[in-house]
């Protein structure tokens, strides 16, 4: 289990970083035939993810989220990404060929996946006792103070550190 750091901190990334968002959705959770192969083939591309550095995670995040399990992956670059996605020697292909053939258009399992490129200037997160998480785990968790004590500092709207956001 991490260590729990009391008081309140920010992320500090130094270099844009790409937010990938992927999940399922159990449309029909009665049908386990269908959903549990896409659900069990998301466990060896995190582990071969994370026993690679050179392919760009920096740090993923497993939850629930509606209806499925859902993922929070953060990479180096979307480069990074996208050669891992459609590398045939990597493990995503297959299972995403496999998808098409036996599920893509039966609507018993829905898939989604959201990929946002983050740059630095543009974060703003807060952790109130917390151990390192999300963008904080994977790029460096800092004091608040470091980069602003209001939301509206920290996401480059302003720079005071008052409540007051910038207008548009």
């Amino acid at each position: 289990m991490r260590t729990v750091r009391t008081g309140r901190y920010t992320a500090d990334p130094s270099e844009p970083v790409v937010v990938f968002l992927i999940g399922m959705r159990l449309n029909k959770p009665w049908k386990i035939w269908k959903w549990w192969p896409v659900f069990t083939a998301m466990r060896p591309m995190l582990r071969r993810l994370k026993q690679d550095p050179d392919l760009g995670l920096l740090h993923a995040q497993t939850g629930l989220l509606g209806r499925g399990p859902m993922l929070v992956c953060y990479f180096r670059s979307l480069e990074h990404l996208y050669r891992f996605a459609t590398s045939q020697n990597e493990p995503h292909v297959g299972p995403w060929r496999q998808f098409n053939r036996k599920v893509r258009d039966s609507g018993d399992v829905g898939i989604w996946h959201e990929t946002y490129l983050v740059r630095p200037e543009h974060t703003e997160c807060v952790y109130g006792n917390m151990p390192p998480w999300g963008l904080a785990a994977a790029t460096s968790l800092v004091p608040v103070a470091r980069r602003g004590h209001s939301a509206a500092r920290r996401a480059g709207l302003t720079t005071e550190d008052s409540p007051v956001v910038a207008p548009y």
